[in-house]
């Protein structure tokens, strides 16, 4: 096995260092400086517009990219010694209503008529920036990083405007230099276009990208080319206090009514044009949307995203290292039902080749329980190599502090460390077509239990046909991260997929295809333990609607007692083998029309011999682009033996999003959940009185199902402001 891992990293290290030319540098666009002033009102009929240089003739890349768009696109940029501006015009070929989801910013990509910029101001194919908006004028930004992938979590002062009519729709923005990062004296960025036109089922880029590909690849971006260097950024320092205020009961504690007041914030100081501190004190959550529940079969941890905005901005820095069930860090550990006092992050970029991310933050001790406060900190340094690919490093470590009376029974429910450091290497070739990734990281803690070793590596070709995926996993029974997320340990996997698609020259199938997946877990003498086996057929139609089947094998040895009802009945024993067989399907309707739905089924065998039949659904309507409504059920019927019987379960959802216009908001979510007896309540009302700037309203409510009655609620008011030289 030794040998193995050997294998998989020379070959990740060795294979397709490839070219590292940028694939379309001869799509240029030259940028000059305004010779005049703009306003941002959708019209674009100043002075500057008029002889600022144009991108167009754009390519299709989906349905397919062996051709010229047929939605014309034309866009133009400038800039002053404060923004930068963009307008854009969309005409319509094809002539229909526009599709909108809502007013909401950071729309749904798939599901609106909409615009994306991707700017990537160090030229290196892997970080940016990206803006937009959807037809009606909701806006989008976020970071880019691993050459593709998008951020909406970041929020910035930009202001933009959209104008429409039958034949066309006109957005135009200015994104104040402030407002990104980028380095000073540099005369040419990297950037391109995208447009998704659902009147006619048409993604377009102004650079050419295999269909296979996001829009947002930057390997495949053109080139931004300045007159002369953008102005030098200057300092940037804001100010982001809030104030709140908030009235709870919790029926499950004392049952009385608790008020409370709460003052924070956060502090922005940009240390260069491309490295930011932020520094945040005594911050607050309370309007995070809240998770969804999901109905829970697993023998591991769920996993839920962080949502929290503090810790999102440059996340993959912190948050990408390892794999999703191999974290060595997962900032949803941080704060734990436990108040925050402070924290600071350094994150971003020292120069074109390397990125730096630090982060430090401190809870309070909790009395009722005897938890010390515990320091969390974080090092993640990246260098770029090989054009798109980097290598990097990563230290984790949590401390507690200030034992109460250095008891020792709180030492061994609290540790007094825990500790990870690591290295990882990500392959990316020049034309985006091999990807892969090898790590290797070590836990220390105060015990040999939980100082041991994880490692893993995948290597990925991706092309128009072709989609083929080998990976492999160590997980030492000592290893540990209580700052991570890891599913289980003491394993070792072998997994891999392989994918074909054909391509009809005409009729409703734009491309159909099968697709085999294994999955195989083995303790660390190498015993198969359990493993998943799947083979699916896929059908993408030229609307974009979609429909799937699979058949699959399923093998579980338990390493610990499982009761497989999720209800607490009884537990199967450690050490039972169980085999089954299972049918199921996904079907995704088209996204053009006001009324969407999908559905989701799984029939077959379940532990014990027994069966298990699970049917999902979710069905949508939108009074575009005001109001969107949508319901979503989850039912599961399970047939086992004595003592658990036949069981049932239900998880309903409804969700009512109201978007009064792009800057006031007032979003619902109702929860039914069956298997936990819960039923809950979140509306959220949000206003964007100015850029960055927020009042938010916020009520939430827990019902016991049987008994019915309430456990805690709780409503809170809550006041930001963003503050900047």
């Amino acid at each position: 096995m030794k040998l193995y891992r050997l294998f998989w990293i020379l070959i990740l290290l060795l294979v397709l260092r490839a070219n590292s030319q940028k694939k379309n540098e001869e799509y240029r666009l030259h940028i000059k400086k305004a010779t005049s002033s703009i306003i941002i009102d959708g019209v674009g009929d100043e002075q500057a517009w008029s002889v600022a240089e144009e991108a167009n003739h754009f390519f299709m890349v989906l349905p397919m990219d062996d051709r010229k768009a047929t939605e014309p696109t034309t866009i133009k940029m400038t800039y002053d010694d404060d923004n930068l501006y963009l307008l854009a015009t969309f005409y319509n070929a094809t002539k229909a209503n526009y599709f909108v989801e809502s007013l909401r910013r950071d729309f749904s990509f798939g599901k609106n008529d909409n615009f994306l910029l991707f700017l990537d101001p160090y030229n290196n194919q892997t970080t940016g920036f990206s803006f937009g908006s959807n037809a009606y004028g909701a806006q989008w930004d976020g970071t880019m990083y691993d050459g593709s992938k998008i951020d909406l979590n970041w929020d910035s002062k930009w202001i933009s405007a959209v104008t429409r009519n039958k034949d066309k729709w006109v957005f135009e923005m200015a994104v104040p230099f402030k407002s990104i990062r980028y380095e000073e004296g540099v005369k040419e960025w990297g950037i391109n276009f995208s447009r998704l036109d659902l009147k006619s089922s048409e993604k377009s880029s102004w650079t050419p990208i295999p269909r296979q590909f996001p829009t947002a690849s930057l390997a495949y971006s053109g080139t931004l080319v300045w007159d002369s260097p953008p102005p030098a950024p200057g300092t940037n320092f804001s100010i982001i206090p809030y104030v709140l205020g908030d009235i709870k009961q919790n029926q499950e504690i004392d049952g009385s009514v608790k008020t409370n007041g709460k003052i924070g914030g956060d502090i922005k100081f940009s240390l260069t044009s491309s490295l930011n501190l932020d520094l945040t004190v005594n911050p607050d959550f309370s309007q995070v949307e809240v998770d969804r529940q999901i109905t829970n079969l697993d023998r591991f941890e769920l996993f839920f995203p962080e949502r929290r905005q503090f810790f999102l901005e440059n996340g993959d820095l912190f948050a990408n290292f390892g794999y999703e069930t191999i974290r060595p860090f997962f900032s949803r550990r941080i704060g734990l039902n436990v108040p925050i006092q402070a924290g600071a992050r350094i994150s971003g970029n020292l120069n074109d080749k390397w990125r730096l991310g630090v982060m430090d933050m401190q809870t309070a001790p909790v009395d009722t329980s005897g938890q010390p406060s515990q320091n969390f900190a974080v090092l993640s340094l990246q260098r770029k190599i090989f054009g798109r690919s980097s290598i990097g490093m990563m230290f984790v470590n949590k401390q507690s502090i200030n034992y109460p009376q250095e008891n020792d029974s709180l030492i061994d429910i609290y540790a007094k460390y825990n500790r990870n450091l690591g290295v990882e290497y990500n392959l990316a070739s020049a034309n985006n077509a091999w990807n892969g990734k090898a790590f290797l990281l070590k836990s220390f803690a105060p015990t040999d239990d939980d100082s041991g070793f994880t490692q893993g590596a995948h290597l990925e070709y991706t092309s128009r046909k072709w989609n083929v995926r080998l990976q492999e996993e160590w997980v030492s029974n000592d290893y540990s991260a209580e700052v991570g997320f890891v599913r289980r340990r003491g394993y070792k996997n072998l997994s891999g997929k392989a994918g074909h698609l054909f391509f009809p020259k005409a009729g409703p199938i734009l491309s159909h295809g099968p697709e085999l997946n294994g999955f195989y877990y083995f303790n660390e003498k190498l015993k198969e333990t359990d493993h998943t086996a799947y083979m699916a057929y896929t059908f993408d139609f030229r609307k974009r609607s979609s429909l799937m089947f699979f058949l699959s094998d399923d093998y579980v040895e338990l390493l610990s007692p499982f009761d497989p009802s999720g209800l607490g009945i009884a537990n199967l024993s450690t050490g039972s083998k169980h085999n089954w067989n299972a049918f199921g399907w996904e079907f995704q309707s088209k996204p053009q029309s006001l009324l969407t739905y999908a559905l989701e089924g799984r029939l077959g065998g379940y532990y014990e011999g027994g069966n298990r039949t699970s049917l999902t659904s979710e069905i949508g309507y939108r009074f575009q682009p005001y109001v969107s409504l949508k319901a979503n059920l989850n039912y599961n019927h399970i047939n086992l033996p004595a003592p658990w019987h036949t069981n049932e379960f239900w998880l309903i959802g409804a969700e009512a999003d109201i978007t009064f216009t792009n800057k006031l908001f007032f979003a619902n979510l109702l929860q039914y959940n069956e298997q936990s007896n819960n039923f809950n309540i979140n509306s959220r009302f949000q206003w964007r009185y100015t850029p960055a700037s927020d009042l938010f309203i916020v009520y939430t409510n827990n019902y016991f199902i049987e008994p019915y009655q309430s456990r805690n609620w709780g409503l809170t008011l809550k006041f930001t402001y963003w503050l900047n030289n």
